[in-house]
């Protein structure tokens, strides 16, 4: 078969016949209230989008060249009952493990048991300020050769929980000391954007706050970074908005670290968002969960935690878990993904929004510089009263109908009792205390109407 162009016949449409098109089938219905719609993150999204939108664009993104890690994350309770479910999951279809450590007491022997440490990619996401803890990290990746990734971020603590681990100049220290001593991890250092999506940021709001969070670290430490940074980041539900996303991250970091001569490249974990899922009809999360994780893979996430759909309210959810990474397993095995044949690179949408939402974000990112940076304005309060802000939009949109969740807004089954299967508390817990600044709250949607019809179940 001879190779020509199947499409050389037709003769090309340029965009202004599009519109003209498009004007003339609308029969007098105005063009932009009818079909440019207007996003949270004050950008007007056309019908169409064509080689013209990519005219005005001054980069040329790339994917990471690495196919995503199907990552399993296990909360550390009991070393052996991780270090079981760890096995469990690797014969499952994970092929990394993200351990959530709360004490530095752990015993890593225990922890890590028979678990192949040249193979598996390990992420150490630490609940405490431990810098000889790291350093033992460091000791051993040395040793073994393991793939060890260490999310420590003594800021996203303080933005989570409104104190520093000890005091600021103690937690800046113990980061020095771990960025100083640790060139044989992976990633020593990382920043947590999934906070500031369950709390309710925008996308350009997400994109910033990183961007500042990250800087802050910069600010101190970009002579010692010697690791690639870590970031952690919720995808959430509108789908190429969130493909783009993790696309800016990538170019938003590249600027900012260029001007600081650090490692350009950065590594990016992705979940799915807790702020859209619901307890009742709780399957219909894994509908969510699904488009969710192809927004992270498309995006150019390195690694990719699901999260078991009855997670929010079942303390033992095997099965949950069972089928979350099942769905990672298809999207990588049965679709035949890689980076190479990524549908989204040179697409004219994903392209302009990526474009859209990197040059954004830059404008604000340099307002909060311009206002004395991240923690400045967190001490104020600006940072939380702005998420606050587009929280409160986004809920009244729920609240409205105009956001959907099928089983909680929309769809509603009456008969659908849940009560009875609560083995976690679901919903924001309330404790009141003395902080250093005001925490950032991670908030659902549907936590109203879900209180409210448990309270009316009979």
């Amino acid at each position: 078969m001879s190779n020509t162009n199947l499409f050389e016949e037709f003769n090309s449409v340029s965009a202004k016949a599009w519109k003209q098109k498009i004007q003339f089938d609308l029969n007098g219905a105005d063009y932009n209230k009818t079909l440019i719609w207007h996003s949270n993150e004050d950008i007007n999204v056309k019908p169409f989008y064509s080689k013209d939108d990519l005219k005005t664009i001054p980069f040329n993104f790339k994917s990471t060249s690495n196919t995503f890690k199907i990552t399993q994350s296990i909360y550390v309770n009991s070393e052996e009952k991780s270090n079981n479910l760890a096995q469990i999951a690797l014969q499952d279809g994970a092929e990394a493990l993200a351990f959530n450590i709360a004490t530095e007491h752990c015993d890593l022997s225990k922890l890590l048991q028979n678990i192949d440490l040249h193979l598996v990619p390990i992420y150490f996401d630490l609940q405490f300020c431990s810098s000889k803890f790291i350093e033992k990290l460091d000791v051993m990746a040395s040793e073994i050769k393991a793939s060890f990734y260490v999310n420590f971020d003594i800021i996203g603590h303080l933005t989570e929980d409104g104190n520093w681990y000890n005091t600021l100049n103690a937690d800046h220290r113990a980061l020095e000391t771990v960025l100083k001593n640790s060139s044989h991890l992976n990633s020593s250092i990382s920043v947590n954007l999934e906070l500031y999506q369950n709390a309710g940021a925008t996308i350009t709001q997400q994109l910033a706050y990183g961007l500042a969070h990250v800087n802050e670290y910069l600010n101190r430490f970009s002579e010692i970074f010697k690791t690639k940074i870590t970031f952690k980041v919720a995808t959430g539900s509108n789908y190429f908005f969130e493909i783009a996303k993790l696309r800016a991250l990538r170019v938003l970091w590249h600027t900012l670290a260029s001007e600081y001569n650090v490692n350009t490249e950065c590594h990016i974990i992705a979940c799915p968002s807790k702020r859209n899922k619901t307890i009742y009809d709780c399957k219909t999360n894994m509908l969510r969960t699904a488009t969710e994780s192809m927004s992270a893979i498309l995006g150019g996430a390195d690694s990719v935690c699901n999260m078991a759909f009855d997670s929010l309210f079942h303390k033992h959810h095997t099965a949950g878990e069972q089928k979350a990474r099942q769905q990672l397993v298809i999207l990588k095995k049965e679709t035949d993904y890689t980076p190479i044949n990524n549908p989204v690179n040179g697409s004219y949408y994903i392209e302009t929004l990526t474009h859209q939402l990197a040059e954004k974000s830059l404008a604000l990112f340099k307002d909060l510089e311009a206002q004395g940076g991240f923690l400045k304005l967190l001490k104020g309060g600006l940072i939380q009263k702005k998420i606050k802000e587009s929280a409160q939009k986004e809920q009244e949109q729920f609240n409205a109908g105009e956001i959907a969740l099928i089983g909680t807004n929309s769809n509603i089954n009456p008969e659908s009792r849940i009560k009875d299967q609560l083995d976690l508390y679901p919903f924001v817990k309330q404790n009141p205390r003395k902080t250093l600044i005001e925490p950032i709250i991670p908030r659902r949607l549907a936590e109203t109407i879900e209180q409210h019809r448990l309270k009316t179940e009979k």
